[in-house]
């Protein structure tokens, strides 16, 4: 399922409360450096010859002021989080810094207590102005979803960025992220996936513990992915995962 406009909702989201997304990659086509097995916008198009280009900063600008304009107050107010996420990895937008600068400024205009929120699959951490970005926001939320090089090539199936890059820059990155982990089993393409055996689990442990996040935030599957063959984890078990965490004196939240 793609995202046919700019500006989404406000929608519920299980993690952030009421959320006004904003979509700065193409409406047309998803466009990202992972194609996840459980992603709700689908695949990755094989022909990629088909350029579509991205939103213009000008776009965005336009789209979520004219949201703001026209919505009323109390709706405004009501809004918890402006969610950067879409139609795949929006750190991948040229010009994401002064997005979200704009995007920083509309919400101190119009939504002063929104909190601003880029989920991110960490794969673009070692650009100076992504960081920059991330490091501005209220929220950076970084995805890491295994412990071994193995797992995560199975689950995520990178573009090209290799999983030690990734581990290093969201350690590098430290207590001012959150960590979010899609905890899940199955098969796919003839693979067992499960990132929840005390082997993975441990390594992706040891990750967390040398981040240390300020929250970990652990989920499963809520929509239906293009995988057909995976299995949620139930929120009882996510709570017996959590609490791994916890225990390393960290915040954890099952979903």
């Amino acid at each position: 399922m793609l995202f046919e406009n700019i500006v989404v909702g406000p929608i519920h989201s299980r993690r952030l409360g009421t959320s006004l997304g904003v979509n700065v990659l193409p409406t047309e086509k998803k466009y990202c450096s992972f194609n996840c097995i459980y992603c709700e916008c689908g695949w990755n198009e094989v022909d990629t010859k088909v350029k579509v280009p991205f939103n213009s900063r000008e776009k965005i600008f336009s789209a979520l002021q004219q949201w703001c304009k026209t919505t009323d107050t109390q709706q405004r107010r009501a809004v918890d989080s402006i969610t950067f996420s879409g139609n795949g990895e929006p750190t991948l937008h040229p010009d994401i810094l002064h997005i979200v600068e704009d995007v920083i400024s509309l919400r101190n205009e119009y939504m002063p207590q929104a909190k601003v929120t880029i989920l991110t699959n960490s794969t673009t951490l070692d650009k100076e102005d992504v960081w920059k970005a991330l490091h501005l926001i209220d929220n950076p939320l970084l995805k890491i979803d295994a412990g071994t090089k193995r797992m995560y090539n199975l689950i995520s199936k990178p573009v090209s960025t290799d999983f030690q890059t990734i581990k290093d820059n969201i350690i590098r990155f430290g207590s001012d992220c959150v960590i979010q982990t899609m905890l899940l089993r199955g098969e796919n393409d003839g693979q067992i996936i499960d990132n929840t055996t005390d082997e993975e689990f441990n390594l992706y442990l040891d990750t967390v513990k040398r981040t240390s996040p300020r929250e970990v935030m652990l989920y499963s599957l809520d929509r239906i992915p293009p995988a057909k063959n995976l299995v949620k984890v139930s929120k009882q078990e996510l709570e017996q995962y959590a609490q791994k965490i916890r225990a390393l004196g960290i915040k954890a939240t099952a979903y």
